[in-house]
């Protein structure tokens, strides 16, 4: 049933019908900004990650090391802890207001706000997995980079081909949960003008004022989005367990 005008307050589920009809192009087009931003976010926060996660893992080794190598290891693990102190301890809606209203002065034609958006999120997620992907070497057994360094591994071959790997691999599931996280935080960037769901959501009902009816389309939305990235999360959780179950029956 197609309503030509707005349906009177009481009729809930015609207004939501109404609402999906006359802003289908908004909600789809919030839909595909929310998809990108948490898909490139989540991508480019990962890569950037294992580059923070190295930094923060060297080893300092006083007898071998020459002081500039001690110095550049120290001035990265420092950079590594500050750089995960502030954006783990600054919420996202603060950090999109900083870089956009921020660099805005200067005149760059290309920055917009989704531009700020996504490296926002980028910058936000790289520090939370790279928490995930540390805490993911510390459960692996130090005797795997021992065994690798007597093999005539050097450290750096050692972390990228042993430990990191299996690292990844065993974060899998956390770092599928911070896509899902990003999905929903990615709301807060309405406040610098990205138009994602909750953003288009609140265009589509700025003229008519029926705000539960049109966050209530959002909020199914935002479930459906998170339930099936859910699904895909347990299905990776399940095969790394199965997966290490086979590796250790063998």
């Amino acid at each position: 049933m197609i309503f030509l005008t707005l349906p009177p307050k009481d009729q809930f589920f015609q207004t939501i019908y109404y609402l999906i009809d006359t802003y289908a192009g908004f909600f789809i087009r919030g839909i595909l900004i929310t998809l990108f931003l948490s898909i490139v976010g989540t991508l480019g926060g990962f890569l950037l990650s294992l580059l923070l996660t190295v930094l923060r893992t060297q080893e300092i080794d006083h007898r071998r090391d020459h002081a500039l190598s001690i110095f550049l290891k120290k001035l990265g693990q420092g950079f590594s802890y500050v750089y995960v102190t502030i954006f783990r301890g600054t919420p996202m809606i603060v950090q999109a207001m900083l870089f956009y209203y921020g660099f805005a002065p200067l005149g760059i034609s290309w920055w917009t706000s989704l531009v700020a958006g996504l490296i926002v999120v980028t910058l936000n997620t790289t520090a939370y997995i790279a928490e995930v992907i540390r805490s993911g070497i510390n459960g692996i057994d130090k005797g795997q980079m021992e065994a690798a360094r007597s093999l005539g591994f050097s450290r750096s071959q050692s972390m990228f081909q042993i430990v990191l790997p299996q690292a990844i691999k065993n974060s899998l599931p956390a770092i599928g949960n911070e896509f899902i996280v990003n999905l929903k935080d990615t709301a807060v960037l309405s406040v610098i003008g990205v138009v994602d769901i909750f953003k288009a959501t609140s265009m589509a009902t700025s003229s008519n004022y029926r705000i539960v009816e049109g966050f209530f389309i959002a909020a199914i939305i935002y479930l459906i989005l998170t339930f099936f990235t859910s699904k895909l999360v347990g299905r990776l959780e399940k095969g790394r367990a199965q997966m290490k179950k086979v590796t250790q029956n063998d």
